[in-house]
């Protein structure tokens, strides 16, 4: 379909678009379109007058009185709760606590004690790289050992001495989502437990998380919390009295104000909090997460589905042999990937024209099609201005080709 074609129909899915007014209650940079939201997310508009109030009143004349005033105390578990129906779990599931990389390793280590004898973490070769990192750290901790095959290889891979699977649910680089039920199902088949990474999925995706055992996920993607946002940790009813974590701090005891010198693990999923909570981080991660569940994971995923198809049709319009499709078309999550062979100055030229990618080694363009903040004009529009770059061969200017930096 050629690109006028897009326009007008995007129109149409514009006007009967029921997420649209949810656009104005986030904060876009003034002239740009981002197309990387799977990186960071928008800044919803009651985040600034948030955190100005937490630091101001709660802090500034609240001081330690706001822990159980202001509910700071409360914040890891309440944020958990709201976190939880957007990923199929139960609010006493869901704890919001550290990055995803410490969570990583935390129920890692979990998962290795909780399958004594089995000795292997698995995981597809090519997901993220600190997933990689943080099992080979946890593998050497507890005297096991990692490995990685290949996507189609993973069910086949599952053996008795697998004891956790380690997935993505949906690939940073491509965004081919797994089917979390069947894979599930066969980690728990052969004995294994299953840990779900999550950071590319809640918000976007729908997930059901179901039988798993346990999940990660992080804040400042989809959920819209902020650079660094806090991660969140999911942990299985059926888990929870016999996990043993291996970062046992003072917010993660069973009395953590008794200042007893033994450690006792507290019940439930409290039991994965470590350090002290960071409020101002969790109060910008509120907001976001107010905002996602407002509009509601069902029509937050049809409407990322959408805006792929949309802009998988706008690069297919331009008709540039020179770009190849590297998402799959269906099963998909909220990016679409593709590669060409000027990937990084071309990166760069869309960013100069005003459309914000970013790029993935080596000849990778990822365009984020987060549902809350864009159009489908939006996505039409960023396809028109790739096709004025290749045209003019803005892309190959040596200022974009020179050096390249961390997008």
């Amino acid at each position: 379909m050629p690109l006028a074609d897009l326009m007008a129909e995007a129109r149409a899915r514009d006007a009967a678009d029921p997420l649209a007014p949810f656009r104005a209650r986030v904060i876009r940079p003034e002239g740009r379109i981002p197309l990387d939201g799977h990186s960071l997310g928008l800044l919803p508009r009651t985040t600034p007058a948030r955190l100005a109030r937490v630091a101001e009143e709660e802090w500034g004349q609240g001081l330690i009185a706001s822990w159980n005033r202001a509910g700071w105390i409360e914040a890891p578990a309440r944020i958990g709760a709201r976190i939880a129906p957007l990923i199929g779990a139960a609010p006493e599931e869901v704890t919001v606590c550290d990055s995803v990389s410490v969570n990583l390793f935390k129920l890692a280590v979990a998962a290795l004690r909780l399958r004594p004898g089995r000795r292997v973490l698995l995981l597809e070769a090519g997901d993220f790289p600190t997933d990689h990192h943080v099992a080979e750290s946890a593998a050497r901790l507890m005297g096991a050992e990692v490995r990685a095959v290949a996507r189609d290889g993973i069910a086949d891979a599952l053996g008795p001495e697998v004891a956790l699977l380690l997935l993505s649910h949906v690939s940073y680089r491509t965004a081919a989502v797994h089917d979390m039920a069947a894979l599930t199902a066969a980690a728990h088949a052969a004995g294994a437990l299953i840990l779900w990474d999550l950071s590319h999925s809640t918000g976007a995706v729908e997930v059901d998380l179901g039988d798993a055992d346990m999940a990660v996920g992080c804040g400042y993607k989809h959920l819209l919390g902020g650079p660094g946002a806090p991660a969140f940790a999911f942990v299985a009813w059926r888990h929870q009295a016999a996990l043993d974590q291996p970062i046992a701090g003072w917010m993660g005891h069973a009395e953590p104000f008794a200042f007893e010198a033994d450690y006792a693990p507290a019940p439930g999923v409290r039991r994965l909090l470590a350090g002290t909570p960071p409020i101002l981080a969790l109060a910008a991660l509120e907001e976001g997460v107010a905002l996602v569940a407002e509009a509601g994971p069902a029509r937050l995923a049809a409407k990322a589905r959408a805006l792929g198809d949309v802009l998988i049709a706008g690069l297919e319009a331009i008709g540039c042999p020179d770009l190849r499709l590297v998402s799959p078309r269906t099963g998909r999550g909220a990016h679409v990937t593709f590669a060409h062979r000027h990937a990084w100055p071309l990166v760069r030229a869309l960013d100069a024209a005003g459309v914000t990618g970013d790029f993935r080694a080596p000849d990778c363009v990822r365009l984020g099609v987060s549902p809350l903040g864009l159009s489908f004009m939006d996505v039409v529009r960023a396809a028109e201005i790739l096709e004025e770059v290749l045209a003019s061969g803005a892309h190959l200017r040596p200022e974009y080709r020179a050096v390249r930096a961390v997008t």
